[in-house]
């Protein structure tokens, strides 16, 4: 089923925050790679775990066995979201960073000095960090270089792999510069030396169908509070690893997956969202099958996000004074996130003066610090980032561009 400019404005519907104003003008959320707004079923879930069954789980009483389920069907629900085999590889946790922490340090109890983990100059913090943490005890961690138009150099990756190598990290779509990186490249070398792959989904997982089955990552996390859910990081691991993994965990813990690496009481009223917004995606789809009705409407959502974005990219491009950053759309897979810079004026000059308009935009560098240190962006504010969900409009991009014309001209005469 196509995703069209009136299906967008039908789902407009679904979230409460779209009707806000500022100072007269209404609010348009181009936010959503820093996070996308909440639909109604989505809140209505949460605030419905805590009317009827808020409880800790696995107790012996009706409240508690209904949290069991929540996180049960939760995690069914992310299992077709990504076409995982089992609900049993899906894991649950405060964010993706969190769980990315916990599973380097299991990860470095099976590693010993010398050997290597290959990150990306191109990569959010969260899947630099955690890695790069590990040099303190003799691994070596060595960046996959990224060139000047955004995408990462593929000849570096392939020469510095090697048998040492036990992890590559990557991800699988920049959220600075729409980057969507080879990953499949990534799996081949990988696999051909026995080494780990984990993709850091975060950035994909809201604009184009994941297939766990078809890609075959060793681990692969994202976060919900991207894909119109809560904040709730989720980790997919493949089959039989979390157990051979010596986890951070309490003894109270069960040694299996996917509770092995899921410490504390999870935020349960936040998974039942979770579910709800997987289930609020495939609303967009049909037929009888979750899994099918979540690919049809990924891939709607997906093609209408791409022609809005590009449509941006093309005109943002043409005003003089302005700087587009990253790959271009001409036959190219790339995320509809487009970052910019404008002479004369610092990305939060620029973001202030639109959200006086009612215009939302983030500046700055998103965590993918590298990324703008590469690229000689870090030490004058980043840039100035749109990124468009399946809420966002024609007009509210005219908007925009109007707007981004007269703040060029102000950059120019500075």
């Amino acid at each position: 089923m196509p995703f069209t400019q009136a299906e967008c404005l039908k789902a407009r519907e679904d979230f409460p925050s779209l009707s806000r104003t500022v100072e007269r003008w209404p609010a348009a959320f181009l936010d959503g790679p820093a996070g996308t707004q909440v639909p109604h079923p989505v809140i209505d879930a949460i605030s419905g775990y805590y009317r009827t069954c808020n409880s800790n789980s696995h107790g012996a009483f009706i409240t508690s066995q209904e949290t069991d389920r929540v996180v049960q069907d939760s995690r069914d629900a992310v299992a077709a979201f990504i076409n995982a085999p089992s609900r049993q590889e899906i894991s649950f946790g405060a964010n993706m960073t969190t769980l990315n922490f916990s599973l380097s340090h299991a990860l470095a109890r099976s590693m010993r000095s010398g050997d290597e983990i290959l990150i990306t100059q191109l990569d959010h913090e969260a899947n630099r960090g955690p890695w790069l943490h590990l040099a303190d005890q003799g691994i070596v961690v060595k960046e996959i270089a990224l060139r000047p138009d955004g995408t990462l150099d593929e000849a570096d990756l392939e020469a510095k792999i090697c048998e040492r190598t036990r992890l590559v990290a990557m991800g699988f779509s920049s959220n600075a510069l729409g980057t969507v990186n080879n990953v499949s490249l990534a799996r081949r070398l990988t696999r051909e030396l026995g080494t780990w792959l984990l993709v850091d989904a975060v950035h994909y997982a809201p604009h184009f169908p994941l297939d766990v089955a078809a890609l075959k990552p060793d681990f692969l996390l994202c976060s919900a509070y991207k894909f119109y859910g809560p904040h709730v990081g989720i980790l997919y691991a493949r089959s039989g690893l979390l157990e051979q993994l010596r986890a951070d965990k309490l003894r109270t813990q069960l040694d299996t997956a996917p509770e092995r690496i899921e410490t504390g009481t999870l935020n349960f009223a936040a998974i039942a969202g979770v579910k709800a917004a997987v289930e609020y995606i495939a609303s967009w789809g049909q037929g009888p099958i979750l899994r099918h009705r979540l690919v049809e409407a990924m891939e709607g959502i997906a093609t209408y996000e791409y022609a809005l974005a590009r449509h941006y990219w093309q005109e943002v491009s043409r005003i003089p004074g302005v700087t587009v950053w990253g790959p271009g759309f001409a036959s190219v897979e790339r995320a509809p996130t487009v970052s910019i810079t404008i002479d004369g004026l610092s990305p939060r000059d620029a973001a202030t003066q639109l959200a006086r308009k009612g215009i939302f935009l983030w500046d700055g560098d998103f965590y993918a610090i590298r990324a703008m240190e590469v690229l000689g962006l870090a030490q004058t504010g980043g840039v100035l980032r749109s990124g468009i969900s399946l809420y966002n409009t024609q007009a509210e991009i005219d908007r925009l561009l109007e707007s981004l014309e007269g703040l060029a001209r102000i950059g120019q005469r500075q």
